[in-house]
């Protein structure tokens, strides 16, 4: 039988942690992060299939059954996922000549896709294509904020952005094309209106952040990553002139990152840029956390190759 000082002495303690219980578990979650991970494709060019086995460079790399196998693998493991594309969707092997587009679209409604971006050949089969494809089969948002669609086949087919919740956290995607004008034959560009992309990301940017209270703001671009000695706008130039945006996702250079580039905004925070390549041959994935006392940061970025057998 207990005394009846460790009596007083052990209900004091029951009661003292029944008191202090709210306040280490709000303590925890102060300091645990939040997880988000971010898979991420760029200029896929209807590579359905893996490359054919002719001794070339790239045999047997990509396909969409084995993006699938990895795209389920950390869905899997991961409670939090994003899943995001930076435009060319279209043109690059016989899919697209014969169906236009139509399995491509399929392909990433049924692998989950969360949102895309629009690339300068995803207008090749003419924006009326465009628009029946998107409107037909894709279960997944558009994302342009600097092409004006007023007036044509594709007027009300794209959003200027998408807040998606995940978990605890609220994510702001937006999306910005490339200049049409030399790259996108006239014809096929039509009376589209593109806007300046710094400008039109800035203004989503501050809305996704204040209005909606995004915890993150991601950019979906195919403005290209750099051009060296050119005036032309980049995901480098993007960054740097950005205030409100923590992450770039790129296409239309195909460029291979092994790693993120990292850069200073206009506030002197930093901006992730990725980008990785073409044909899905790689499946980019980027891990960031979250948490009251450090804020966001990216704890891990993975360059996933695409193939028969990564897919297990």
């Amino acid at each position: 039988m207990l005394s009846r000082k460790r009596f007083f002495k052990q209900a004091a303690l029951t009661a003292g942690g029944l008191f202090a219980g709210p306040a280490l578990l709000e303590a925890a979650e102060y300091f645990n992060p939040l997880r988000l991970t971010i898979l991420h494709t760029n200029d896929t060019h209807s590579r359905l299939e893996p490359f054919p086995m002719d001794g070339g460079r790239n045999q047997g790399m990509g396909g969409i059954a084995a993006r699938a196998r990895l795209i389920s693998q950390v869905r899997q493991e991961e409670e939090q996922v994003l899943l995001l594309d930076a435009g060319d969707i279209f043109q690059g092997t016989p899919y697209f000549n014969i169906y236009k587009g139509e399995p491509e679209i399929k392909a990433m409604t049924l692998l989950g896709y969360d949102a895309c971006t629009i690339g300068n050949h995803d207008f090749d089969a003419g924006m009326e294509n465009l628009a029946a494809q998107l409107t037909k089969h894709a279960r997944f948002p558009m994302l342009v904020s600097n092409y004006d669609f007023s007036g044509t086949p594709m007027e009300n087919k794209t959003e200027p952005y998408r807040v998606i919740r995940k978990g605890k956290l609220t994510v702001g995607l937006l999306g910005v094309g490339i200049e049409g004008k030399g790259l996108i034959p006239d014809n096929l560009f039509g009376n589209t209106q593109y806007l300046d992309p710094v400008q039109k990301a800035n203004e989503t940017a501050e809305l996704l952040r204040k209005k909606k209270n995004c915890d993150m703001v991601i950019c979906l671009s195919h403005l290209g990553n750099q051009y060296k000695g050119s005036d032309k706008v980049s995901d480098e130039v993007l960054a740097k002139e950005s205030e409100n945006i923590d992450l770039i996702i790129g296409g239309h250079t195909h460029t291979f990152l092994d790693q993120p580039l990292v850069y200073k905004n206009k506030k002197g925070d930093e901006v992730v840029v990725n980008q990785v390549g073409f044909a899905g041959l790689i499946l980019g994935r980027l891990d960031f956390e979250f948490t009251k006392f450090s804020g966001k940061k990216l704890a891990k970025s993975h360059t996933i190759s695409v193939s028969q057998k990564s897919g297990g």
